[in-house]
């Protein structure tokens, strides 16, 4: 058996696991049926780079879990997750099938199920499979039952999310260290990733990074483009610690700029301070929200500001890019106390975010880098 290496001491765990219990017991459910690999991990413990193939937990609403999933993981299981019952399948064996039969012999009694219908690795071909076995209970999506849990953060995750944030700002050192005239995007990326794992960073990253015209656009990744005096890179820095995030996002010119740049890049920390000057447990998200929009809007910085404001941030494993909880004029949520954001502004290709901690009477940044314009590499 491997040497047990958990993420956070088995207590935490067991606490998240009779949360998710209470929680269940009031809806009036049986078990839950947790395919988010975020959900796994976040009440097992059990954490595997190869979460993609087909696994899963089982939660009752008494006892505990059972893990369901590849054998070759059978070492990470053992090093990671702090509940011992599990069913593993073999490349050779049909593993949707096992599935069904192992979640009937272990819910068997149960009249009423939650099950996470939203998470990517439930394709229709496994549910379809899984709920024929099922057909004498009540099934209710739950899909946002432990997510909902996931969004006030304990104090052992915000630990991971300061290493993040560290991490995050030796990216953003790097990126501007290197950006210059004759620099491929590549180059850049290569340095901004290194940072980042040295630093602490248990992925790559390097998150958004583009220049020229792919500037104005959200979410451009690295080519093989070469920088030229003048350029605007968008640069956004995404590392994780034990796949805990934190990330920021500043402007960089390189090597000229104008007034009018260093103009636009206070304007955007003016209406960021604004907004984050209202964050608090209570105050509901709509309300920092509409500062960013009017404050960019009545600048004159664009004609529609279509984008959320604030993301929750913190345990995410690809494909997942944040949590659940966003800022947007519809947003029927408020703000409490251990919550952690990303929250950003962005205008005329210029980025300006920080990853924040919201605190019992406002709000901490967690990303403590200069906010300004950096030109570089003259």
């Amino acid at each position: 058996m491997a040497e047990a290496a958990y993420w956070f001491e088995p207590q935490e765990y067991r606490a998240r696991l009779a949360r998710v219990q209470e929680e269940l017991r009031r809806r009036g459910l049986d078990a839950l049926l947790a395919f988010q690999p975020e959900t796994v991990t976040w009440i097992t413990g059990f954490f595997t780079r190869g979460y993609g193939s087909f696994q899963f937990a089982i939660v009752p609403a008494e006892g505990e879990p059972t893990l369901f999933c590849r054998d070759v993981e059978e070492y990470y299981l053992d090093a990671t997750c702090v509940f011992r019952d599990r069913v593993m399948w073999t490349d050779s064996d049909d593993r949707v099938q096992l599935a069904a039969a192992t979640i009937a012999e272990r819910l068997r009694g149960a009249a009423a199920i939650g099950v996470e219908m939203d998470a990517w690795v439930l394709n229709a071909q496994r549910w379809a499979a899984i709920h024929d076995r099922l057909p004498q209970l009540r099934i209710a999506d739950e899909s946002r039952l432990v997510a909902g849990l996931r969004f006030v953060k304990s104090p052992a995750e915000l630990a991971y999310q300061r290493i993040a944030a560290k991490a995050a700002e030796a990216g953003m050192q790097a990126a501007i260290a290197t950006a210059g005239p004759g620099v491929s995007e590549r180059e850049m990326a290569a340095e901004i990733c290194a940072a980042m794992i040295r630093a602490g960073s248990d992925l790559p990253g390097p998150g958004v990074l583009s220049s020229g015209e792919r500037a104005f656009h959200l979410h451009g990744g690295y080519s093989d483009r070469v920088l030229a005096r003048g350029d605007i890179v968008q640069v956004e820095t995404t590392p994780n610690a034990r796949h805990y995030h934190a990330r920021f996002m500043r402007p960089i010119r390189v090597a000229e700029a104008t007034d009018a740049d260093h103009h636009l890049a206070e304007l955007l920390v003016g209406i960021q301070d604004a907004a984050l000057a209202e964050v608090r447990p209570g105050v509901p998200a709509r309300v920092p929200d509409a500062i960013y929009r009017e404050g960019v809007l009545s600048a004159g910085l664009r004609e529609t500001y279509t984008n959320k404001t604030f993301y929750s941030v913190g345990l995410q494993l690809q494909p997942s890019g944040g949590e659940p909880l966003e800022a947007h004029p519809g947003a029927d949520w408020a703000f409490e106390e251990n919550m952690v954001f990303h929250s950003y502004v962005l205008a005329r290709g210029f980025g300006m975010s920080e990853t924040i901690r919201v605190t019992a009477d406002g709000h901490e940044r967690l990303t403590r880098f200069p906010r300004r314009l950096f030109v570089t590499g003259g």
